[in-house]
């Protein structure tokens, strides 16, 4: 009797880890099937023949143009950025609790940010803990 229950415990373990792998195979399909879906064929481009344009077409156009520009909103800081900039101001060096406290951003995300910048050479610790520009 027991070994039928060991047998079937046994059993129940290798369905488990099977229904698992069948789980990580849907996943995976299904992240080709989006990667699938997002190429699109290119369509082919036709050149149009130049117009000639009048001088004050011209003018109207450069107007537009200038418009335009002016009108660009600025691009926003990253979380990256922030941390850099808060890290570039302190002489000293800045710990994980204060880039906390000035951006409000979660641990996780100082420590992989700092990280990032310090792959990247813009960062260096001085003790644990304690991150100074490079």
């Amino acid at each position: 009797m027991k070994n039928l229950k060991k047998n079937l415990q046994a059993v129940n373990r290798e369905l488990k880890a099977l229904a698992k792998k069948v789980d990580q195979i849907v996943v995976a399909v299904g992240k080709l099937e989006k990667a699938k879906v997002a190429q699109k064929p290119k369509a082919k481009t036709v050149k149009k023949k130049p117009v000639k344009k009048t001088v004050a077409k011209k003018v109207a156009a450069k107007k537009r143009a200038v418009k335009k520009v002016a009108a660009k909103k600025p691009a926003k800081l990253t979380i990256t950025d922030t941390v850099l900039a808060i890290i570039r101001k302190s002489k000293k060096g800045v710990n994980t609790a204060t880039l906390m406290k000035k951006t409000g951003f979660s641990e996780k995300q100082i420590h992989n940010n700092v990280y990032k910048l310090k792959k990247r050479g813009k960062v260096k610790t001085v003790k644990k803990g304690v991150y100074l520009k490079a």
